[in-house]
């Protein structure tokens, strides 16, 4: 299993003390992340698009190139591109550029987003929510394949026979799609033969198990060899020396966002409560020792047979060294632990 984190860089102030760093620190901050996760043998670092004014990327390509001159080994992912409102030649274009900059290292994580501030922006309409996302991938999933197209669709101008340049290091680059427990979404990632990354951000992670057997199943019936499917669990994850520390530092800055966000979608506010209930043994939220996210992560493959799982640590303002740390141990202590058992069966 490859182990990683993913951020979708959040600069909001701390809830604490109130302060608010300038998005210059922000992204110093982040290119030490990096850095780390390398530097302790971690596998993948993803970073997240968002046109919010509490998330900094707007660009994952822009930044992940900054990290591909820093780094030699690490594997450098969007999480997610919103490619229903981009466009699939710029974005292949990007991608293939960061990817010749870390010597094939880049991959696309495609979704059709969970926060709809780029539609307007970009002048889409929420209506074609999801034709867009279906009609952009198969572009995409076409320029990967060969360098010269010839392409008609509904939302954007047609290509006659022309090259997407740069090629990128790889053959093609690796694509993923990103889902949040949508069937349908499941349902076309398996029949496309794409690896499949599932976002569980809440409930009991043994809840989702039918939909990556959906994801399997459709495979399956589609002709795809299902010892080559791909499947990617991401999460939200703090860890500390000690299991009561950990939690006391992580609840202030994810209780702020996820109460933002439910204040937005109609969900109930985040009450400490509920946040130790995801805490349990079997719950979503892995938050507490290097013990106790070694035992959930293996409770998860148990689950789901996942060929990848994400971290994701910044949700919200944590101080900057605790962010470092949970790196640390997550990079020296759990993934050895979770390798080497992995490793036996």
């Amino acid at each position: 299993m490859e182990l990683g984190l993913y951020t979708f860089v959040e600069r909001t102030p701390d809830p604490v003390t109130g302060r608010l760093i300038s998005g210059e620190e922000r992204m110093r901050n982040l290119m030490e992340e990096i850095e780390l996760a390398e530097q302790v043998g971690l596998d993948v670092f993803a970073i997240g698009e968002h046109h919010r004014e509490e998330y900094l990327v707007s660009s994952p390509a822009v930044v992940l190139a900054a990290a591909a001159v820093k780094t030699k080994r690490l594997k450098l992912s969007s999480a997610v591109t919103v490619l229903s409102s981009d466009d699939p030649v710029r974005v292949f274009q990007d991608f293939a550029t960061v990817d010749l900059l870390s010597g094939g290292r880049a991959e696309i994580m495609a979704g059709r987003g969970s926060f709809i501030e780029s539609f307007p922006l970009f002048g889409y309409d929420l209506n074609d929510y999801d034709e867009l996302f279906s009609e952009k991938l198969d572009l995409l999933l076409k320029i990967n394949e060969q360098e010269k197209i010839s392409w008609r669709g509904k939302y954007r101008s047609p290509i006659d026979n022309l090259g997407i340049y740069p090629r990128p290091a790889q053959k093609k680059l690796p694509i993923w799609i990103a889902v949040g427990g949508t069937p349908a979404s499941v349902i076309r990632a398996a029949k496309l033969n794409i690896p499949l990354a599932l976002a569980i951000i809440g409930g009991m992670p043994h809840q989702f198990a039918p939909l990556i057997q959906l994801y399997r199943d459709t495979a399956a019936k589609a002709g795809h060899a299902q010892d080559q499917l791909q499947v990617g669990i991401n999460t939200h994850v703090f860890i500390g020396d000690d299991s009561q520390k950990a939690a006391d530092d992580f609840y202030p800055s994810y209780a702020q966002v996820m109460s933002k966000i439910g204040r937005e979608r109609g969900w109930p506010p985040q009450t400490r409560q509920h946040y130790e209930a995801s805490r349990s043994a079997k719950g979503a939220l892995m938050v507490g020792s290097p013990q106790q996210v070694i035992d959930k992560i293996l409770y998860e493959y148990e689950l789901f047979k996942n060929t990848r799982f994400l971290a994701q640590m910044s949700v919200g303002t944590l101080p900057h060294d605790k962010m470092m740390r949970s790196i640390e141990l997550f990079g020296t202590v759990v993934a050895p632990a979770v390798r080497k058992e992995l490793g036996s069966k």
